[in-house]
């Protein structure tokens, strides 16, 4: 994909299902009783890989006018799969069913494509460990492909060393099938999708401060979910319309979960020209203060519509626990910063190295390539605004998410930006580049 400069982003859109909840959605509903219905489902490659690990497991899946239904067969009703559950590049997939996996009567095996091959497992298989479960990394590198082994499970109370909603997510669904309680104390608060998911299928899961406990139930009950936009693929068209010259976008039904909502405020932080409309149609302008209401207001996850508008922008430091909650939209709040007065550094994102790729070389080359000054460092970026942006080719390493930034920085740049595998976009947004145009028209 080839990309030119645009000015003057207007127009409307409904950006795509939640990723990490449509996740979640077919793992609980396959392993409740009676039909979940999902509307709103992402039908990215990701999410896809987990329907088809799912089914292989002999769960009932089918799509019927864009909803999908689970039929589940209640938490003992997985059976043996019959040769090695495909995880594509879901990183979700692996590490959420390791857990699932670990506490059934059955024998496993999970592995991907080459780049999640590479991705850390240690981190889910050493508390699982813990638990009495057994997993092998087949190629002795702490990685996939693994090896699951079910197991009788003890609860454990598990202080993580990072803040990670996958490693949390894989523990607490072991602590489905455990003897006894499950806890897990994290250093900062990572989005808390399992927890509101699980409590709504009728688990009895509770939080305090930075800790998250389950309690084995007899059983999960089937849902009616309905996913919200998912903020990663909004943050994309966020930043586009704050960058833009004359611009204004309207983004509908986006979940503004707190654990998930940091990009925006950062934004604020950085002077955004950025609203938020709630479903009865009142403005605001404060993320955090229409979050925490929407809270009491709702069970689960709040959901707003999203008002930007071409804006001035200063740096600022974004460090601490902001990070979990922001940590998939860095990539382009990097080229964000590149488009803002001063300096911007990011701080205590060291897990940016270890997802689809190194997010943190891979920005930090690519934006260098089209002119930004930007220097990586162990745990972020020291990104200093203000210096015009020039057209490349880049190589994402087959990552969605730095795809779908350099396509916005390709629109923000003199000449010609050259995605070389931008068809990476397809893991959670295969309408992305058709959006784009539409807000171009």
């Amino acid at each position: 994909m080839i990309f030119t400069r645009k000015t003057g982003l207007r127009g409307e859109l409904t950006i795509p299902g939640d990723k990490s909840i449509s996740h979640r959605s077919v793992m609980f509903g396959s392993l409740a009783q009676g039909m979940t219905e999902i509307h709103g489902f992402l039908k990215g490659a990701d999410c896809l890989s987990t329907i088809n690990c799912f089914r292989q497991m002999g769960i009932h899946i089918e799509e019927s006018n864009g909803i999908i239904y689970v039929k589940g067969n209640g938490l003992h009703g997985l059976s043996t799969p019959e040769r090695i559950l495909d995880v594509g590049n879901s990183g979700t997939t692996t590490r959420l069913m390791s857990g699932i996996l670990s506490g059934q009567k059955f024998t496993a095996t999970l592995s991907g494509d080459e780049s999640l091959n590479s991705r850390p497992m240690k981190r889910i298989i050493t508390p699982l460990s813990m638990m009495g479960a057994e997993i092998e990394s087949m190629n002795g590198d702490g990685c996939a492909p693994l090896k699951i082994t079910g197991k009788p499970l003890k609860g454990i109370h598990y202080n993580s060393p990072v803040a990670s909603a996958q490693v949390k997510s894989a523990v607490l669904l072991a602590g489905l099938y455990a003897e006894g309680i499950t806890s897990v104390t994290e250093p900062a608060l990572s989005r808390n999708h399992t927890e509101l998911m699980l409590h709504s299928f009728g688990a009895s899961v509770t939080t305090e401060g930075l800790t998250a406990s389950i309690t084995p139930p007899e059983n999960l009950y089937s849902q009616k979910i309905l996913v919200p936009g998912d903020i990663s693929s909004a943050a994309f068209f966020i930043v586009a319309g704050l960058i833009t010259p004359n611009s204004e976008i309207f983004i509908k039904n986006v979940g503004i979960n707190p654990t998930r909502n940091g990009i925006l405020k950062v934004c604020e932080a950085m002077g955004a020209d950025i609203s938020y409309v709630d479903s009865s149609g009142n403005t605001y302008n404060d993320i955090t203060a229409l979050s925490d209401l929407l809270i009491q207001s709702t069970a689960g996850e709040p959901v707003a519509d999203i008002l930007v508008k071409t804006s001035n922008l200063h740096g600022t430091v974004i460090e601490g626990g902001i990070i979990p909650t922001l940590i998939d939209e860095l990539p382009v709040i990097a080229l964000l910063a590149c488009f803002a007065d001063g300096t911007t550094i990011i701080k205590d994102a060291q897990e940016l190295k270890v997802k689809e790729s190194n997010r943190i070389d891979l920005m930090a080359d690519n934006l260098k390539a089209m002119g930004a000054h930007v220097t990586a460092t162990e745990d972020g970026m020291i990104i200093e605004g203000g210096h015009p942006l020039h057209g490349t080719s880049i190589f994402c390493k087959y990552d969605h998410r730095i795809a779908m930034t350099f396509a916005i920085a390709g629109i923000n740049g003199d000449g010609e930006t050259d995605i070389l595998d931008s068809e990476c976009v397809n893991v959670s947004y295969p309408a992305f580049f058709e959006d784009l145009e539409r807000l171009s028209l």
